[in-house]
């Protein structure tokens, strides 16, 4: 007899499985999806460069806010680095030991993290929302065109720096007060619109080499009771070969012994603050908005800079813009209007009426390693390495060194 076999099998072959038997089920893992990350509002009102101000004063005992709890001391110097993240110094404490052993913590710079924004909350006390510098190209607000401040140039226009920032400095309090405060820094600054705007009430004592800076800060500090002094190499390596970079470390080195020489320098009771305005990131994602015509439509100017930029829209194309900057940009920058970047507390509490057409109708900030180039008109800036300005910890954090004589 033959045995009787399954339909489909031949004599001798083994059965073949029933059409309807159920295959098995694998379950396919999804395709794991970057959590968008959060924007690092700076801690103002509590921990930012804007509280640092104040909290200087009271320790000099004059009446203001001593937010950071500062000590009482007869004398400050104030080092001021530009570019020096924390998180970057953390990363390289080999290079910066002496700033290192006397770190106190850790302050937000404000934004956008750039340097004349910083300079200015430094030099005021307030937020960007307060003082009106709110990125380093801004629109002249009923005049269709940008103005640099950190060059303050603005193409057929006449800047006043006592206007643009009107706000009072802080230096013209000390001098009020009977303290001439000094700053310290390169004669190129002295009588610039923005060293205008920033520093108004200083004495400028010009210095070039980080040695003449720390025999200037000790001459000062036998004439008055408050200096600042400013270094800015260690931005510029930074931007043009990466921080991180041999060029970097050097310069961190350097900022690092002219913090050990001021703090020796220093006369017996004082204290010496070293802080930055900000930190930085190297980009490896560079959107051209110049070679992107998408970007360009309705875009009536772009301000701000590479990693804060204030889009301005032609009437009536402001949506537009926001949608097709939102969707090219998807997953590499938060990309808000006007009033969602001032309601979010971007630029502190408020922002005052008077300054909120310096603001871009649109706002986009890139996160991660992605910078917006303009490689057409910015040629220089779209060559960089390292860029700052947005909301990450990598740029927001700031350090604040304490050394007490």
């Amino acid at each position: 007899m033959i045995d009787h076999q399954p339909s489909g099998a031949l004599p001798g072959e083994p059965p073949v499985a029933s059409p309807s038997a159920p295959v098995p089920y694998v379950p396919v893992p999804p395709v794991p999806v970057p959590p968008v990350p959060v924007p690092y509002v700076p801690a103002y009102g509590t921990a930012s460069l804007a509280d640092l101000p104040g909290s200087l004063l009271a320790s000099l005992g004059l009446a203001a806010d001593n937010t950071l709890a500062l000590e009482p001391a007869p004398r400050v110097c104030l080092f001021l680095v530009d570019g020096l993240g924390a998180e970057l110094l953390a990363a390289h404490p080999g290079a910066a030991p002496f700033l290192s052993a006397h770190l106190r913590g850790t302050l937000t710079a404000g934004f956008p993290s750039s340097t004349p924004t910083s300079l200015a909350t430094l030099g005021t006390g307030a937020p960007p929302g307060e003082h009106g510098m709110v990125g380093i190209q801004m629109a002249v607000p009923g005049e269709g065109r940008l103005f640099n401040c950190l060059r303050w140039t603005a193409p057929g226009l006449s800047i006043d720096p006592d206007v643009w920032q009107p706000a009072p400095t802080v230096y013209e309090r000390m001098a009020a007060a009977g303290i001439e405060p000094v700053y310290v820094a390169p004669a190129s600054f002295d009588g610039t619109g923005l060293t205008r705007a920033v520093y108004r009430g200083m004495r400028y004592r010009a210095a070039e080499s980080p040695g003449e800076r720390v025999e200037s800060v000790r001459q000062a500090l036998r004439e008055t009771r408050f200096v600042t002094v400013y270094y800015g190499e260690v931005d510029r390596a930074g931007h043009f070969s990466g921080w991180g970079s041999g060029e970097w470390l050097e310069q961190l080195a350097v900022v690092d012994r002219m913090a050990e020489r001021i703090a020796g320098a220093l006369p017996p009771g004082a204290v010496l603050y070293v802080t930055a305005d900000h930190g930085m990131i190297n980009a490896a994602d560079k959107v051209d908005v110049d070679r992107r015509p998408d970007l360009r439509e309705g875009v009536l100017m772009l301000g701000g800079e590479a990693r804060a930029r204030h889009v301005y829209t032609s009437p009536g194309a402001a949506s537009a813009v926001l949608e097709t900057w939102r969707e090219a940009l998807r997953g590499r920058a938060w990309v808000v209007t006007r009033e969602e970047a001032v309601s979010s507390g971007w630029f502190g509490r408020r922002v005052r009426r008077e300054w909120l057409g310096r603001v871009g109708d649109v706002v986009a900030v890139p996160y991660g390693e992605c910078v917006i180039v303009a490689s057409a008109v910015e040629p220089v800036e779209s060559s960089m390495i390292g860029y700052h300005g947005s909301l990450t910890p990598a740029e927001q954090n700031v350090p604040l060194v304490r050394i007490h004589r």
